[in-house]
């Protein structure tokens, strides 16, 4: 690894350590609620004061990370499980109509503003923590999976897929086997990015008070909730808002060490095992 991906993982992992521990083992050592004070005050043994209720900023801060974290990981894999087999199943088809069926749908929901579809769906049904998941899955999976098509299509024009067919092989074999395998390194540069984008949806929606109580323990709840006392006690706002950041921007650090070196041979080595495996 060179100096400069040593670098980068080392401040991404600098980073990010502290919103991800503050996020997973916050409410462990939370503790339990003490009695309120007055709205935006500092001292009187609240570390960071208090929010806009006289609740412990502090400890409002421990509880509030796992929420935005938990529904962001679970957004991205919801989006990658409908988006990888849509756009395998769109890039391996011979069948013109098929992809058509597929793809198209999916331009449709691509036209419409990501927020935007979001507070529409909103308007409709209140969604929760679950709800709010789903929607923002929902609004990845477009783009996703014409990310993976486009990927898929590359490797699927291959002799070696073409080989695999003539052998017998199974549409899992060549879709996961091997075409799957040679866009991994894609995908993970798009998780990466994907990731970003959907801690700062989830964030917004949140902001916005979709999927959340208004009064909950939640990074960009406080942020929102918190910002008329911003000049009075700022530390309400400051802190929930730092740690969304450091989260997005270690997120980004991580993924582009991770992916940045052996440019020129690394990628191509697991496409070549495969390609082996598909003359033998």
């Amino acid at each position: 690894m060179s100096k400069v991906r040593t670098g980068r993982f080392a401040a991404g992992v600098a980073i990010i350590a502290v919103p991800l521990l503050i996020a997973l083992l916050g409410p462990v050592f939370a503790g339990r609620p003490g009695p309120r004070a007055a709205s935006f005050t500092l001292g009187g043994g609240h570390w960071l004061g208090t929010d806009f209720v006289g609740r412990d900023v502090w400890r409002q801060v421990l509880h509030g990370g796992r929420p935005v974290v938990l529904t962001a990981l679970a957004a991205t894999a919801l989006s990658y499980l409908v988006a990888l087999p849509v756009g395998l199943a769109a890039a391996l088809t011979r069948r013109r109509r098929l992809e058509e069926l597929l793809m198209r749908p999916l331009d449709v929901l691509l036209a419409v503003p990501s927020l935007l579809l979001i507070l529409l769906a909103a308007t409709v049904f209140a969604p929760g923590a679950v709800g709010l998941a789903l929607l923002v899955a929902l609004v990845n999976v477009p783009d996703a999976a014409r990310l993976v098509r486009a990927a898929a299509a590359e490797a699927a024009a291959r002799p070696a897929v073409e080989a695999l067919r003539m052998q017998g092989e199974t549409w899992w074999r060549m879709a996961v086997g091997y075409v799957g395998r040679s866009i991994l390194r894609t995908l993970a540069a798009d998780a990466g990015t994907r990731l970003t984008g959907v801690l700062y949806l989830v964030a917004t929606a949140a902001f916005l008070g979709v999927g959340v109580a208004p009064d909950a323990a939640d990074w960009a709840v406080m942020v929102d909730r918190n910002r008329t006392g911003l000049f009075v006690q700022p530390w309400a706002v400051v802190v929930p808002a730092l740690l969304i950041v450091a989260l997005t921007t270690g997120t980004n650090l991580l993924f582009d060490a991770a992916l940045g070196g052996d440019r020129a041979g690394g990628p191509d080595k697991p496409l070549l095992r495969a390609g082996s495996e598909a003359r033998a």
